[in-house]
């Protein structure tokens, strides 16, 4: 039996291509770094703090909604780049509101991390 007869090689093919893609857009955008910078701090600190399974469960979603949505941005601002390599007030539009829902997405983690922790670092005193 030959790979290209073997169905689930297209779906490793295709696990490959999306870690190509997250790699791709570890190394070459500034912002995910930053948010995988927190994401560590976060997870290091759930761990330190021994948090419940649940605030993991939270803790967990948020981070994936995020780190998602940072991917989604990049590839939006691609698309635009290779469809509009020229300033155009739409382009500009395209890619503002992507980074917009990046925004608001980190913001309400942020909120969400500290409604989060702060419970635990009451306990600690």
């Amino acid at each position: 039996m030959d790979l290209k007869d073997f169905k689930g090689a297209s779906l490793l093919k295709s696990f490959g291509f999306a870690f190509s893609g997250i790699w791709t857009v570890i190394r070459y955008e500034r912002n995910i770094k930053i948010h995988l910078f927190a994401t560590i701090i976060a997870i290091f600190l759930a761990i330190y703090l021994n948090i419940s399974r649940t605030d993991w469960l939270v803790l967990l979603l948020v981070i994936a909604l995020v780190i998602s949505l940072e991917l989604i941005n990049s590839s939006i601002e691609a698309v635009v780049d290779l469809a509009s390599p020229e300033i155009h007030p739409l382009a500009k539009k395209a890619k503002d509101v992507a980074a917009g829902a990046v925004l608001v997405a980190a913001i309400v983690s942020l909120i969400i991390g500290v409604l989060l922790f702060f419970p635990y670092f009451t306990i600690l005193r």
